[in-house]
Formats: C-alpha cells, sequence, structure tokens
C-alpha cells in the first residue's frame, strides 16, 4: 500500500468535503483496504476508508442504499486516485452492544425488502452453477504459474461439485432475491444509540439472500444446518418471506445456502490467490482453506 497515495486521497477528500486537514488513527487496515478515524481540528470525527479494486465500488452500493432505505453510515465525500477510493463517512462512534441473531434477522429483512437496484452486479442460478468451472479455471492458470502443486484433489472435488451444478443451483431465484451484503456478519451491523447501521458494502449484488443468512455465522467453525435453520426461522418471524423455508436444488434450505456459500467462498479465495492477491507466499494458507471447504461443499450438496 502507497501511504503518500493514501494521504494524497484523504486530502482531495478533504477538500471536496471543505475541511481542513485532520489527525488520523487506524481502526483495521490490511493490503487492499483500510479504515481509519479522522478527528477535525474543530474536534469532529469522520470515517476515513480507503480501498483498491475490487472493493472501490461502495461508495455507489451507500449512495444506492439509502435510496432504498437501508440504514447505512452518511456518505460526505468520496473520491478516486490511481484505482483507489477513498471515503469521509459519518463516524457513528463504538457500539453500545454487539449484534445478536435477532438483530441479524431483523436487518436482513429490511435488506432484503428493499427494492432491487439495477446496477448492482446480478448473481443470477447461472452464475451459481458457474462457480465450480470459475474455481477450475482458477486452478489452472494457479498451475501455469507454477503454483498449487498436488491439488488432484481439489480438482476433482470441483469436477464433481460442476457436475452436480445445475441440479444443485435450482430455485436460485426463489424467494427473498435482491440485495445481497456478501460480507453479512455480527461485525458488519453497528448497533448504535440512534439504532443500528449496516457497514461494509464494498461487495454487494443482486442475488439469493440465503447468501447472506448462510454467511451470518461466519465460515470458521464446521457450517451448522441445525444452527442455520433458527436463525432462517427468526428471519421469518421478523417478517421475511415464508418462501425462504422452501427446498432449493433437491435440499432443505439451510443445507442449499451452506452448501453454495461455501462454494462461493471458494471461488473468491482463489479469484485472490492468482488477481488480487497474487502472491505465493500466501498458496499454503489459501489451499488449506479452500480444501477445508471443498469438503463442506461435498457433504452439504450431496455430490
Amino acid at each position: 500500500m502507497d501511504d503518500s497515495l493514501i494521504s494524497t486521497l484523504l486530502t482531495d477528500l478533504c477538500v471536496i468535503a471543505d475541511r481542513p486537514t485532520p489527525t488520523r488513527e487506524e481502526i483495521r487496515v490490511w493490503s487492499m483496504s483500510g479504515v481509519e478515524r479522522v478527528t477535525f481540528p474543530d474536534s469532529r470525527t469522520a470515517i476515513f476508508k480507503y480501498a483498491v479494486r475490487p472493493f472501490d465500488t461502495e461508495s455507489q452500493a451507500l449512495r444506492l442504499a439509502r435510496t432504498r432505505g437501508i440504514p447505512v453510515p452518511q456518505l460526505h465525500a468520496c473520491a478516486h486516485r490511481d484505482g483507489w477510493l477513498g471515503m469521509l463517512m459519518e463516524d457513528l462512534g463504538g457500539p453500545i452492544r454487539d449484534a445478536d441473531d435477532l438483530d441479524g434477522a431483523a436487518a436482513a429483512v429490511v435488506l432484503h425488502s428493499a427494492r432491487i437496484a439495477h446496477s448492482l452486479p446480478l448473481f443470477d442460478e447461472s452464475a451459481l452453477c458457474s462457480l465450480p468451472a470459475r474455481a477450475l479455471d482458477h486452478l489452472d492458470h494457479l498451475r501455469k504459474a507454477d503454483r498449487w502443486p498436488d491439488t488432484e484433489d481439489i480438482e476433482s472435488a470441483l469436477d464433481h461439485i460442476s457436475q452436480a451444478a445445475t441440479t444443485r443451483a435450482a430455485g436460485t431465484m426463489t424467494a427473498p432475491f435482491g440485495w445481497i451484503h456478501s460480507e453479512f456478519h455480527p461485525t458488519s451491523l453497528h448497533i448504535g444509540p440512534r439504532g443500528w447501521r449496516l457497514l461494509d458494502f464494498a461487495r454487494t449484488f443482486t442475488g439469493p439472500g440465503l447468501l447472506d443468512l448462510a454467511s451470518w455465522h461466519g465460515t470458521l467453525d464446521t457450517p451448522d444446518p441445525a444452527r442455520l435453520r433458527v436463525f432462517i426461522e427468526q428471519y421469518v418471524t421478523e417478517g421475511g418471506t415464508p418462501d425462504v423455508l422452501a427446498q432449493r436444488g433437491g435440499l432443505s434450505a439451510e443445507q442449499w445456502a451452506l452448501g453454495w456459500h461455501r462454494m462461493w467462498a471458494v471461488e473468491w479465495f482463489m479469484e485472490q490467490a492468482i488477481r488480487w492477491i497474487n502472491d505465493s507466499a500466501t498458496d499454503p494458507s489459501y489451499i488449506k482453506v479452500v480444501r477445508r471447504h471443498l469438503t463442506d461443499v461435498l457433504r452439504l450438496l450431496e455430490v
């Protein structure tokens, strides 16, 4: 990350927002994005967020979300420079408590009920079906770069999933189908004294709402269909469409959701490995995660 470029982005934002130069405090920073709290001379604060592709369209998503009535932080200014997005946003302060499952279910209902934004990327049944083939293509590129050796098991698993994809992807367009956060975790739901706000819209798209519900409990633990079933039922209790409980692809809603969410994660990790991160030093950790998720996909999608 170019610190000089990030500083210039902040300067651009301050000019646009007609604010003086602030002091900066890192909150969370990694190679492709960062979040800082900035404090102006009058003691007012804001959040400075910056990101490079593929996370560089969040400002558009935030503006769209506000027009759809989705509670998100206020965007004060945005700017682009050399492929990087910079944003000055409302500082929500620290949360008054962590988000729980009821909070998540209620927030998901609001998000998935919002009017579809046709400018967002569309992730329909054909896109879901294409995930294992796309992952195989990433694997081919990695091998041509003399990376990911001894991964015949990954190739075999992706082949099996690809052969079953058309059958198992059936029902993708069943409601709820619309706004998808794609990073829907408790840490992306800020509970403050003035209510809740959804954060981190960098990868939002139009697609099956079950992917959001499957992501809520994270991917570090073994997928738990029973736990997700309870969460889906909470979603319905909070006003979500009962259609969310319908079977898809010959599987229960929870099994379908977890299986395809893990397949979505596999393709994303493999794309990062060859395209966005593209650092062979990270290969062992990426291979480990991909193998773990593929084991779950084979079990959950019953292929």
